[in-house]
């Protein structure tokens, strides 16, 4: 007897995760190139205005807020042989590629506009790249361990191809070449990585198909998502998870070499290990999650990020075995607090199909890739803040003592404001394991009902044509 499609999938063997997994690769390289090497490298390389460069960045992710909302509804509505997400993956990839490229191209009689519209290519394509992993992430692993360590991997693999955006800028620099020829070349990474990661996921990975009981849906229903209380305490706390990473990534450069004393090397290095101690959170989130539950881990990781914050400015400044300890644990926490919000979205999106027999999951990762995108987009204004204070960002700039203090108020408060409010979204939350249990038990015994009915059964045989390659035994 063929097994259901649309049946909560089995567990996955680790290779088959990793395998799913490696799509980040590319994806969170480029998460880090946005977020720390390019707004630098347009200002100080290309040539372009400090704060123009910071408005394009911070309206195009405003603006391509809808876009993911639209492109949520999209793959949550999708129906192909194919499957839902998968299609949407192979879709997205050469889009993003050629964004990827067209940034490149870019040089000093760039205008504002002309780089926003570029950026705006750029990044409907990670969209449809990452969206569509995450929500194929989420129904690969439903029940509450088995997304833990679906995103914990998700998120793990995300650390080497950041570790590859820190790695290839210090290599370049140390065979002669300029910073810029650095950040051109992760670039070219980030473009080779795609296609040979997006191959390796539809080639291996299923997608299964769960089956929708409501029949009847207008686009304004997708409303009553922002009127749930889990929904929101989620969005909030996605929000202020990344604002206060993204703050700290988009001033790094500028504080450890202004304030802190570090050459680019060694800047680059420590970060280095920021990243890689990813290895480190991403398992510990999983295992955290998994025995005080997710909403809990996420309170500790916080705070233990906020704590390891405040300690950066009494450490001695260009002092490299003062700082690599203290970067290693704030860095763990942070992989930490990502695995766990993308984990308990998932259990949401659970939540909310139980109650309106409808799938949410694109649509939900689609609202987390919003909040995600609007604290970007604040992140970048910091550019904006530290022109007005009078910060010089151009290579070979003097700043003043008043401008280097501001600089260290501004990259040290913030994050640990918005860190700490991320936990504090969660108190009081309900969703513990136990109802999630009971949440996936209802959703399979109405599966199998459905199954009677050969309507339901047509529609759960979408994709069945690509057999799941990466279904353990």
């Amino acid at each position: 007897m063929s097994q259901d499609r649309s049946s909560a999938a089995p567990d996955m063997s680790m290779p088959a995760i990793l395998a799913f997994a490696s799509a980040s690769i590319p994806i969170q390289a480029l998460v880090l190139a946005i977020g720390v090497h390019l707004p630098r490298y347009f200002a100080s390389h290309v040539g372009l205005e400090l704060a123009a460069v910071g408005a394009a960045f911070a309206m195009v992710r405003l603006v391509d807020i809808p876009i993911d909302v639209f492109l949520g509804m999209g793959m949550d509505r999708t129906r192909s042989r194919w499957g839902r997400y998968r299609l949407w993956l192979a879709l997205g990839t050469p889009v993003l590629m050629a964004g990827l490229y067209l940034m490149l191209q870019a040089n000093s009689s760039t205008s504002q506009l002309g780089l926003s519209g570029i950026l705006l290519f750029l990044y409907v394509g990670y969209s449809m790249v990452y969206l569509s992993h995450l929500a194929w992430g989420g129904v690969l692993g439903p029940t509450y361990k088995q997304r833990s360590r679906v995103f914990g991997a998700v998120i793990g693999l995300g650390v080497v191809g950041a570790m590859a955006v820190l790695l290839i800028p210090v290599v370049m620099q140390s065979l002669g070449h300029s910073e810029g020829d650095g950040v051109r070349a992760m670039v070219w990474f980030i473009i080779g990585a795609l296609p040979v990661t997006a191959l390796l996921v539809l080639s291996t990975t299923h997608e299964p198909i769960t089956r929708e009981t409501a029949k009847h849906f207008a686009v304004s229903d997708y409303l009553t998502l922002l009127k749930r209380g889990n929904v929101l305490r989620l969005l909030a706390a996605d929000l202020c998870a990344t604002l206060g990473p993204g703050w700290m990534a988009t001033l790094y450069l500028f504080y450890f070499k202004d304030s802190r004393g570090f050459d680019t090397t060694a800047a680059n290095l420590l970060l280095m290990i920021y990243i890689a101690a990813g290895f480190a959170g991403a398992p510990f989130a999983a295992w955290l999650a998994n025995r005080i539950g997710k909403h809990r881990a996420l309170m500790v990781s916080t705070t233990i990020y906020s704590l390891g914050l405040m300690l950066v400015p009494f450490l001695p400044a260009g002092n490299f075995l003062a700082f690599a300890p203290g970067m290693f644990l704030v860095g763990a926490m942070s992989t930490s607090f990502v695995v766990m919000i993308r984990a308990l979205t998932g259990d949401i999106a659970d939540e909310v199909r139980l109650d309106t027999g409808r799938e949410w999951m694109g649509l939900m990762y689609a609202l987390t890739i919003g909040t995600t995108k609007i604290a970007s987009g604040l992140s970048a204004l910091t550019f904006v803040l530290l022109a007005a204070i009078g910060y010089q960002a151009k290579v070979g700039a003097v700043n003043t003592p008043a401008a280097i203090d501001s600089l260290q108020l501004v990259y040290i408060v913030g994050p640990i404001v918005f860190v700490m409010l991320a936990g504090a979204c969660f108190i009081g939350y309900r969703l513990t394991p136990e109802r999630h249990a009971e949440i996936r038990r209802q959703l399979e015994e109405r599966e199998r009902e459905a199954m009677d009915d050969p309507a339901g059964a047509l529609e759960s045989l979408t994709g069945e044509e690509l057999a799941p390659l990466g279904r353990s035994s």
